[in-house]
């Protein structure tokens, strides 16, 4: 799981959202929500910041860590 994945689930979990009020609330798909918070790689980044916006954050670009 990726950390987008984990932030949004315990994003949602936090505000006490199901999965079916996540997606009415921003405004996406059940289906959109259900990939996100199981990692899929190829997301459209705008409907991810959609889903993001409702805890206040935004998707941005920034440094690759080296491990």
């Amino acid at each position: 799981m990726t950390q987008l994945a984990k932030y949004v689930k315990e994003m949602r979990k936090q505000f006490g959202l199901t999965q079916v009020d996540l997606s009415q609330k921003s405004g996406v798909g059940l289906r959109f929500v259900r990939e996100l918070e199981q990692g899929k790689e190829t997301l459209r980044l705008d409907k991810v910041n959609q889903v993001l916006a409702l805890f206040g954050a935004v998707m941005t670009p920034g440094k690759i860590s080296e491990s």
